[in-house]
């Protein structure tokens, strides 16, 4: 839109002629909301604007990363100029302290129902933290744990959210050293919510960030898609698909980024772990950030029949349901066969395949070629499919 005159009517029906935009601006976009709305915690296009929009410059002075470490903000085009803390496009922030290159990330989970097939928030309080940590090639080291405990919540059900956080940090090989609890009245928290922070080690000569993406990288998945998001919905909502159970693939994934970095350190530019928004919107998030255009066949995207039947009665893209225990990884070409050798050969990594390529034509776009022959164009959802779902 310029700022010439505008003839004509809007979506509305209303005459809009003679419109003079030339003095409007928008500190916010036109699609426009006076209130928070479920869809700007959904990892999607809203949640983006919130942060882009809102936070960035509220935190401008303090030249304070985005609050939100899994959304990817960063202008299409910058590429590799992008600095390694680059606020709009990680996991988690690298830092240099006492000459050690440290990782940090926090993430909140309000996940409804607390417990799932597969897992609770529990098991999703440290394998969410472990995995933001590890996408930037971090060893996990330790984690902070706040819980937000609603009045009247059964002692047992926090007793059993507590042991589960704890047998997965002692799984994982990391601590839990510091922690928060505040209690607000009934009605006021549905349940408990938990945050975790996390700090860890980047090895020498390892850089792992969307900046590193080149024309040419074959992007590999690790495994199936959209059973986390699924299992959620199904004993939220009571439904059965196919008769198949679907349980969540929750599980931790340095050990899996470890294997792969092992076998090629400069090999793997850049990984992503595919939650709220699902493998759409982490595909197109890197390309954004790194400017690149990315082309993968749908076909090559493993959906387990569960999930595609589920997806297909409740008209959900599997592309935009989240994962929890899945990677998306930019590897260079040369490099694509031993990474998927060793990432098949750890336990996280069996299902490990190629789904596409990185392109230098249509930067910031990612395209799918369908079935059928033909492309489309993905993008990540506008607002939030699946609410609560960590």
């Amino acid at each position: 839109m310029t700022g010439a005159d505008v003839t004509g009517a809007d979506v509305t029906g209303a005459d809009v002629t003679g419109v003079d935009v030339a003095g409007w601006s928008c500190p916010m976009p036109l699609r426009d909301y006076p209130r928070i709305v479920l869809g700007h915690g959904g990892g999607g296009t809203l949640s983006a604007e919130l942060v882009e929009h809102l936070f960035l410059p509220a935190f401008a002075a303090a030249g304070t990363v985005p609050p939100c470490p899994d959304t990817t903000l960063a202008p299409p085009g910058r590429g590799s100029a992008a600095p390694d803390t680059d606020p709009a496009s990680v996991d988690a922030a690298v830092v240099e302290v006492g000459g050690a290159r440290l990782a940090f990330t926090t993430d909140s989970y309000v996940v409804r129902p607390l417990f799932f097939p597969g897992g609770s928030i529990g098991e999703l309080a440290v394998h969410g933290t472990v995995n933001d940590l590890a996408c930037r090639g971090a060893r996990p080291v330790a984690l902070s744990c706040g819980f937000i405990l609603e009045e009247g919540l059964e002692l047992a059900v926090l007793d059993r959210v507590a042991r589960a956080m704890g047998a997965a940090a002692a799984s994982c090989g990391v601590r839990l050293v510091t922690g928060d609890t505040k209690v607000v009245e009934r009605g006021r928290c549905d349940g408990l919510y938990v945050n975790t922070s996390g700090i860890g080690l980047v090895p020498a000569g390892v850089d792992v960030r969307p900046g590193r993406v080149r024309p040419g990288d074959r992007i590999v998945l690790s495994g199936p898609i959209g059973e986390h998001g699924i299992a959620v919905l199904s004993v939220r909502e009571g439904l059965e698909f196919g008769g198949d159970d679907v349980r969540s693939d929750t599980a931790p994934l340095h050990g899996l980024v470890a294997a792969m970095l092992a076998a090629s350190t400069t090999g793997v530019h850049a990984i992503r772990d595919p939650t709220r928004g699902g493998l759409a919107t982490a595909l197109v998030e890197i390309a954004a950030a790194a400017g690149v255009g990315v082309e993968f066949t749908e076909s090559a995207v493993p959906v387990p029949p569960a999930v595609e039947a589920a997806c297909g009665f409740l008209g959900l893209d599997p592309l935009h349901v989240a994962n929890e225990g899945r990677l998306v990884a930019f590897v260079a070409d040369a490099d694509t066969d031993t990474v998927l050798a060793a990432m098949r050969a750890h336990p996280a990594g069996t299902g490990a395949t190629v789904i596409g390529t990185v392109t230098a034509g249509h930067p910031g776009l990612v395209a799918a070629r369908t079935a059928f022959g033909s492309t489309r164009v993905v993008d990540r959802p506008l607002g939030e499919h699946l609410p609560r779902i960590c």
